[in-house]
C-alpha cells in the first residue's frame, strides 16, 4: 500500500475511534469486586462483533456468568517471529452520576473531550486498538508479526475473571507471544515548547490489599474499659496512615530522574522532590507514588450498637510496594501496627520491572516522533498494577503504551477512578496515528 493510501486508512480510523470510544463508555461495565459483571459480557460481544466485521475470528471466554473476555489473533507478515500482545480491559470502577458534570455512561462530547467512566481507564485504548485494527484489516495491511488482541474482564478487581483466568486456563491463546503493550503509559508531559516527554510504563508496584483485625473484650459502653478493640485498632491505623515510608531509588526511578534532570536542566534529589513534583502538573501524583512504598487505610468496621463495646474491630488497607522491597514493606507494616493487630492479605500480587530498551522501545520512540517532533519516550513506574502481571507469568514482557498527547493543564492522574473522567478527542486521534505507526515498526 502506498503512503498516501495508508494515510487515508489512518484517517478513517481517526474518525471511527471517537464513536467506538463513546459506544464502549455507554456499556456500563462497572466492576463492584464481586461475582457480578453483566456489562462485561455485552462489551465482549460488542468487541467481537467489530472484529468479526473485518474478517477476524474472535473468541469469547466467559469465566463466570457475565464475566467475559474477547481474544483474537491477526496473522502477520512473518509468522515465525514472536507475536505481540495488545491487551486492554473493558471493566470500569463504579461512578455516581450525581457527582459528574456529564452522565458517566453517556459518552458525551463536550469541551473537545469524550466524557465518561472509562474514558482514560481504559476504553480509550480499547477504542484506539479497535479503530486501527479494523482499518488495517479492511485495507489488507498486515502487521510485521502476529498480533494477539485481548479485551479483558475484571482488571479493576485483580483480573481473577479476566487475564488471570485466561492465563491459567487458556495459555495456548498466547502461544509465541513475547512482548505486550497495554494501559497507563505513552501519555505526554509538556516540559516546554521544545520538549514533550511521553511516559512509558516499565514497572509496577506490587500489591498487598489487607485486612487488619484487633480482638478486644466486649462490654457495656457505660463502663470504664481498658481493652477496647476500636481504640487499639484506631491508634494502629492512625500510625500507619501518617507513616512516611523511606524513599527508595529503583532502576526505573533512577532512569526517569536522569531524563527529567536533563529535560529541566537541573540535578534532582529523590529525597527532596516536593519542588520538582510541583512542576509536574497532572503527572505529579503518579511520579510521587513511585518514590516509596505506600499503605493507605481505606475501610473501617466495628460494632453494632452505640452502648455496646465490640469484641472486634477491622480495617482494610491498600498497600503497594516497590520492586525489590516487599520484605522491607511487610516488616515495616508489622512494626508500625504492633503485636495486637492481626494482618492478612485479601489480595496480593507481585511487582514488575523491566528495562527500557530493545526494538519495541525503539518502535515507540519512532512512532511518537513521527507524530510529535519534540517527543521523547522515557520510562516510569506505575503506582498501581495492570493485567501485565498475569501475562508476566507466561514470560511476556509488558509495557504501558496507550499513546495520548495531552493538554498541559489536564489533571491526567486525577482522571483515573476520578469524577469527570474524560479524554481529548484530538488525543484519541493522535493515539490512533501513533499506534498504527508503532505496529508497522513492531
Amino acid at each position: 500500500m502506498s503512503e498516501s493510501s495508508a494515510g487515508r486508512a489512518v484517517g478513517n480510523a481517526e474518525r471511527e475511534v471517537v464513536d467506538l470510544c463513546r459506544d464502549l463508555i455507554r456499556i456500563d461495565t462497572s466492576n463492584y469486586g464481586d461475582h457480578s459483571g453483566p456489562g462485561e459480557r455485552l462489551a465482549a460481544e460488542y468487541v467481537a462483533e467489530k472484529l468479526a466485521e473485518v474478517g477476524l475470528e474472535p473468541q469469547i471466554f466467559e469465566s463466570h456468568k457475565g464475566r467475559a473476555s474477547t481474544v483474537a489473533r491477526i496473522e502477520g507478515e512473518d509468522p515465525s517471529r514472536p507475536a505481540l500482545l495488545i491487551h486492554g480491559h473493558t471493566d470500569v470502577v463504579p461512578a455516581n452520576a450525581a457527582d459528574w458534570t456529564h452522565d458517566p455512561f453517556s459518552g458525551e462530547i463536550a469541551d473537545g473531550c469524550v466524557w465518561g467512566r472509562g474514558a482514560v481507564d481504559m476504553k480509550d485504548m480499547d477504542a484506539m486498538t479497535l479503530a486501527v485494527v479494523r482499518e488495517r484489516m479492511r485495507t489488507g495491511r498486515k502487521p510485521p508479526r502476529d498480533i494477539v488482541l485481548a479485551f479483558l474482564a475484571d482488571e479493576e478487581a485483580g483480573g481473577t475473571y479476566g487475564a488471570r483466568y485466561l492465563v491459567d486456563n487458556h495459555p495456548g491463546l498466547f502461544e509465541g507471544v513475547n512482548e505486550a503493550i497495554s494501559e497507563v503509559g505513552g501519555f505526554s508531559f509538556t516540559v516546554n515548547e521544545k520538549l514533550r516527554l511521553y511516559l512509558v510504563e516499565t514497572a509496577q508496584k506490587g500489591m498487598h490489599w489487607m485486612k487488619l483485625t484487633v480482638d478486644g473484650t466486649a462490654g457495656h459502653g457505660s463502663m470504664i474499659h481498658k481493652d477496647n478493640a476500636i481504640t487499639e485498632l484506631s491508634e494502629a491505623v492512625g500510625r500507619l496512615g501518617r507513616h512516611k515510608f523511606p524513599v527508595r531509588v529503583t532502576k526505573t526511578l533512577r532512569h526517569f530522574l536522569d531524563e527529567l534532570s536533563d529535560a529541566l536542566g537541573t540535578e534532582l534529589d529523590p529525597e527532596n522532590m516536593d519542588e520538582t513534583l510541583a512542576k509536574l502538573g497532572g503527572i505529579a501524583k503518579l511520579i510521587g507514588a513511585s518514590l516509596q512504598n505506600t499503605a493507605n487505610p481505606t475501610q473501617l468496621g466495628a460494632g453494632y450498637k452505640v452502648n455496646v463495646i465490640p469484641g472486634q474491630a477491622t480495617a482494610h488497607v491498600d498497600g503497594r510496594y516497590l520492586p525489590g522491597y516487599e520484605e522491607e514493606f511487610l516488616a515495616d507494616l508489622d512494626r508500625i501496627l504492633g503485636p495486637r493487630v492481626k494482618r492478612e492479605d485479601v489480595h496480593a500480587d507481585k511487582a514488575l520491572e523491566t528495562t527500557f530498551d530493545g526494538a519495541l522501545v525503539d518502535a515507540m520512540q519512532t512512532a511518537l516522533v513521527a507524530e510529535d517532533p519534540i517527543a521523547r519516550a522515557v520510562p516510569y513506574m506505575l503506582s498501581a498494577g495492570t493485567d501485565a502481571k498475569s501475562f508476566d507469568d507466561l514470560g511476556i514482557r509488558g509495557f504501558g503504551f496507550a499513546p495520548l498527547k495531552l493538554p498541559p493543564e489536564l489533571d491526567f492522574a486525577g482522571m483515573f477512578h476520578g469524577v469527570d473522567e474524560r479524554v481529548p478527542v484530538d488525543g484519541l486521534q493522535f493515539g490512533v496515528r501513533v499506534l498504527d505507526r508503532f505496529i508497522d515498526h513492531s
